[in-house]
């Protein structure tokens, strides 16, 4: 059996592995579909990662160095890439009763032909309903961080929205703003496909952000009055830049990109001076919620999988493009890392 991995930097694998025996409180699932995440995962691939010579400290609530002699968050050659799988069920322990053996089910996992995971009080191994969409399934992790992103940012009926950056997550949030009651919903993205998707799915007006001055497009539609709320989620600091001189006075810039560091140019002056706009760092799995204790993370993924699961998200557009499992090397690197810009979220058939 095959699994895919990151050997080196920016350089994907299928290897060779062996089962290890499953635990009386495991499952095992023979994989049929997955997809990576491309946000990031694709740091870590790179090898750019803050992760691999730091980690975060809970105790500090800050990035502090690793131990010399401690592991590195990121060991090239047993890295394992993949995000969610859907398969089904063809072994259990002894422990488990909530599953049958062939129940078909999502839970995360890396890319590779069997999955082994704690089948005993683990809600995030989820059931798939008859008939239920794998590739509803596999946006389960974008959804999450999407839904975050529009709470955090208290999308109201009526409010002008603008989401930047459609890949899957700004996709979902751009479906999310528009079914809260958002009267106005802006997309911006460099990609006319991915605009095309958007505008299906709810988006009033979608711009290309490249020779254009955004800021002034989003005034302009909104009667120079500006957004209510703009959901950040691409990263780039151009693109903040523009939500700060298109935000209305007092409204809220919900950034859910785990951005790079900015390049010089970047400016906290003009616009942002001026507009007095709330920046919320938006992160669905950091616990407490904002909303603590009425939203936990296990609410909202216990919601997601739900708008998922009965049709009230759409992702079918959003797995693009589909490949085959013994092509993941080549697609992983060409399509999450080299060129991101021709998908939205690489599904994998096994």
């Amino acid at each position: 059996m095959k699994k895919l991995i990151a050997t080196e930097p920016r350089v994907a694998a299928l290897v060779e592995y062996q089962d290890r025996p499953v635990a009386s409180n495991e499952v095992k699932i023979r994989v049929e579909f997955g997809s990576p995440k491309h946000g990031t995962e694709a740091v870590d691939f790179r090898g750019v990662s803050p992760f691999i010579d730091e980690e975060f400290s809970s105790e500090w609530n800050m990035f502090v160095p690793r131990p010399a002699d401690a592991p590195r968050g990121i060991e090239f050659g047993k890295f394992q890439l993949g995000n969610m799988v859907v398969g089904t069920i063809v072994e259990m322990g002894n422990e488990v009763t909530e599953y049958q053996m062939g129940d078909r089910v999502c839970s995360y996992g890396p890319l590779q032909e069997t999955v082994i995971v704690n089948g005993v009080n683990n809600y995030k191994l989820r059931k798939m309903p008859a008939g239920a969409s794998w590739k509803n399934a596999v946006c389960y992790d974008p959804a999450q961080f999407a839904m975050s992103g529009v709470r955090d940012a208290n999308v109201r009926v009526g409010d002008f929205v603008v989401v930047v950056g459609l890949g899957a997550i700004g996709q979902i949030a751009l479906q999310l703003a528009k079914k809260a009651g958002a009267s106005v919903v802006i997309g911006v993205d460099p990609l006319e496909h991915r605009c095309t998707i958007a505008r299906k799915h709810g988006a009033d007006y979608c711009f290309n952000p490249i020779g254009t001055d955004i800021g002034l497009e989003i005034k302009k539609l909104t009667g120079k009055l500006g957004a209510d709320v703009i959901i950040e989620t691409s990263g780039n600091s151009e693109a903040l830049q523009a939500a700060l001189r298109g935000i209305a006075y007092g409204g809220t810039i919900s950034y859910v990109a785990f951005a790079k560091p900015f390049p010089d140019g970047f400016n906290l002056g003009r616009e942002a001076h001026f507009n007095n706009a709330k920046i919320i760092f938006s992160r669905a799995s950091s616990e407490p919620n904002p909303d603590y204790p009425r939203w936990s993370r296990k609410r909202i993924e216990e919601t997601c999988w739900q708008l998922l699961m009965n049709g009230y998200l759409n992702c079918e557009d959003l797995i693009d493009p589909v490949v085959s499992f013994s092509d993941s090397p080549d697609s992983y690197m060409k399509f999450v890392d080299r060129h991101p810009d021709l998908s939205i979220k690489m599904g994998i058939e096994f």
